[in-house]
C-alpha cells in the first residue's frame, strides 16, 4: 500500500470516528450560530472607530448594523428551504464559506462602499449557515432529553451572543483594531469548515421543485419590511420610503401566503402554523425578542455616555448576562423542564424578564452600575429559562423534510422581532427627547438627563411587549408537549397520525 493510500485510509477513519461523535457535530453547530449571532452585535462597540476610519456620515453610520440585518432577515426563509432541497450539510457549508471570504474583505474594506457590501455579504451567508445549523442538530438528536439538551446549549449561545459580541468587541476594539471584529470570523470560519466535511453527514434531500415565486415574495417582502423598520428608526414613521417599504412588503408578504397555499413544494409550509402551541411560540419569540432588543442598545450607551466606560469596560459589563443564560439554560434543559413543564418554566423565565426591563426604568445619571447589573441578572435568568422550552416548543414534532422551514422561522422571528422592536424603542426614544428639549428642559438640563428620560420610556415599551408574551403563552398557547423518544414503530404511527390532524386543520 503506498502512502497516499495509507494516509488516505487514516484520514477517511477519523472521518468516521467524528461523525459518530455527536459532541464533535454539536459543537461544529454552536461554534456556527456564536458566529453568525455575536456578528450581529460585535460591530456596536466599534462604530466610533468605523466611522472615523472610514469617513461615515453620522446618517449612514446605522447601515453598518443594518446592511447585515435586512439581508439575514431577508433571505433566512429562502436558506431554510435550501437546505431542505439541495441538503442541509451542503447548505451549511456554503453559507459558512461566504460569511467568512465576507469577514476577509470586510476588514480590508478601504471605504463605507467596500464595509457595507461585506456586511450584505455576511448577511447572506449567516442566512443560509443559520437555519441549516439548526436543522442539523435537530436531524442528528432524537426528540426528548437528548434533543432537549441539545436545544439548550444552542439557545445559549444564540441568546447569549449579542452579550458575547459586546464584550468582544469592546476588547478588540481597544486592544487592536476595529477591523479585528471582522478579521475574528476568518480563523473561526476555516476551522468550521474543515471540521464540517470531516464530521457531518448530508443529510436526505428531500424532492420537488423549489418555490421559485415563494422564494422571491418572501424575500423580497422581509426584506422590505425590515427596510421599513431600519428606515423609520432613522427618518420616522411618517417617512414616505418608510410608507412605501411596509406596502411593498405586506403586499408582497400577502401574495407569498396565497403562492404557498397553492405551492406543490411550498418554501414555508403553512401547516406549520397548524399546531397551536407551535403557531404562538414563533409569535412570543417576536415579542420577547422585540422587548428584549433595547438592553443591549441603550445600555450600551448608558455606560460609554452617561457613567464614562471605556469600549473594554463596556463590554466587559454584560458579562454577566452571558454567564446567566449559560447557566440557566443549561439547568433548564438539563432538569427544569422535565421537572416542572415546559409553559410553566416560560411563564416564569419570561416573567423575570419582564421584571428585568421594568428595573431599567429606574436607573438615573447617578444610579450607577448596580441597577444595570440587576436588569442584566434578571434578563439572563429569564431569557435562560424561558428560551429552551420556547425554541423546544417551536420545533417539537416537526416532520423531518420541515424541519428546515421550522428551524427558519425561528430565526425569522427573532430577526424580525429584534428590527421592529429596536425600531419602535428608538422611535419612542427619539420623540421623548426632542420633546423634553422643545419644551425647555434641553436648554437647561443635561444631555445625560435627556437620554436618560427617553431610555426610561424606551424600557417601558420593552416591558410591555415581553408581558404581552407571557399572557400569550398563559391565555393563547394551550398545552405544549414536547415529544419523549419512542420506538421507530411509535414514531411512525405518530407521524401519520400528527400527518392527518395537520391536513384536516388545514382544510378547516
Amino acid at each position: 500500500m503506498s502512502t497516499t493510500d495509507a494516509l488516505r485510509n487514516r484520514t477517511s477513519a477519523a472521518s468516521q470516528r467524528m461523525r459518530q461523535n455527536n459532541g464533535v457535530v454539536l459543537g461544529v453547530i454552536l461554534v456556527c450560530q456564536v458566529m453568525v449571532i455575536i456578528d450581529g452585535t460585535v460591530v456596536n462597540i466599534a462604530l466610533p472607530a468605523i466611522r472615523e476610519s472610514l469617513n461615515f456620515s453620522a446618517e449612514n453610520l446605522s447601515w453598518v448594523i443594518n446592511a447585515y440585518t435586512l439581508s439575514f432577515g431577508g433571505l433566512l426563509l429562502l436558506g431554510a428551504r435550501a437546505g431542505d432541497i439541495i441538503g442541509r450539510r451542503c447548505t451549511f457549508i456554503a453559507g459558512v464559506a461566504v460569511f467568512t471570504v465576507a469577514s476577509l474583505v470586510g476588514g480590508f474594506a478601504h471605504n463605507a462602499a467596500e464595509l457595507l457590501i461585506a456586511r450584505s455579504a455576511q448577511g447572506i451567508g449567516g442566512a443560509f449557515a443559520s437555519p441549516a445549523a439548526l436543522s442539523l442538530l435537530m436531524s442528528r438528536f432524537s426528540d426528548g432529553p437528548e434533543r432537549t439538551r441539545a436545544i439548550g446549549l444552542y439557545t445559549a449561545v444564540t441568546v447569549g451572543g449579542s452579550a458575547a459580541g459586546l464584550i468582544v468587541g469592546g476588547i478588540l476594539v481597544e486592544w487592536v483594531s476595529w477591523r479585528w471584529v471582522m478579521f475574528i470570523n476568518v480563523p473561526i470560519g476555516v476551522i468550521e469548515l474543515a471540521l464540517a466535511r470531516l464530521a457531518i453527514t448530508e443529510t436526505e434531500r428531500h424532492g420537488g421543485t423549489f418555490d421559485l415565486l415563494g422564494a422571491i415574495t418572501s424575500t423580497g417582502g422581509m426584506a422590505a419590511v425590515v427596510y421599513g423598520l431600519v428606515r423609520a428608526a432613522t427618518d420616522g414613521w411618517s417617512d414616505p420610503a418608510t410608507t412605501v417599504s411596509f406596502v411593498v412588503g405586506v403586499t408582497l408578504l400577502v401574495a407569498f401566503i396565497r403562492i404557498e397555499r397553492r405551492a406543490e413544494s411550498p418554501i414555508t409550509p403553512l401547516r406549520l402554523f397548524a399546531d397551536r402551541a407551535r403557531a404562538t411560540a414563533y409569535v412570543v419569540r417576536l415579542f420577547l425578542v422585540a422587548g428584549m432588543t433595547g438592553t443591549f442598545f441603550f445600555f450600551s450607551q448608558y455606560l460609554q455616555n452617561v457613567l464614562d466606560y471605556s469600549p473594554l469596560r463596556n463590554g466587559v459589563a454584560f458579562l454577566p448576562i452571558a454567564i446567566l443564560l449559560f447557566v440557566s439554560s443549561q439547568a433548564s434543559s438539563r432538569a427544569l423542564v422535565e421537572r416542572f413543564g415546559a409553559k410553566p418554566l416560560m411563564i416564569i423565565g419570561i416573567s423575570l424578564t419582564s421584571l428585568g426591563t421594568l428595573a431599567a426604568t429606574r436607573l438615573t445619571t447617578d444610579s450607577g452600575y448596580g441597577p444595570v447589573l440587576l436588569t442584566l441578572c434578571l434578563c439572563g435568568v429569564g431569557n435562560g429559562l424561558g428560551f429552551v422550552p420556547l425554541t423546544s416548543a417551536a420545533l417539537s414534532r416537526v416532520r423531518p423534510e420541515e424541519s428546515g422551514a421550522a428551524s427558519g422561522l425561528v430565526n425569522v422571528m427573532q430577526q424580525v422581532g429584534g428590527s421592529l422592536g429596536l425600531a419602535i424603542l428608538i422611535t419612542i426614544f427619539g420623540t421623548t427627547t426632542r420633546h423634553a428639549s422643545a419644551g425647555g428642559r434641553g436648554g437647561q438640563a443635561l444631555a445625560n438627563d435627556i437620554f436618560v428620560l427617553g431610555m426610561h420610556r424606551a424600557f417601558e415599551m420593552s416591558t410591555l411587549l415581553v408581558a404581552t408574551s407571557v399572557l400569550l403563552i398563559i391565555f393563547v398557547m394551550g398545552p405544549v408537549s414536547l415529544a419523549a423518544p419512542a420506538r421507530r414503530e411509535d414514531r411512525l404511527t405518530e407521524d401519520l397520525e400528527t400527518a392527518g390532524a395537520l391536513s384536516a386543520t388545514a382544510s378547516e
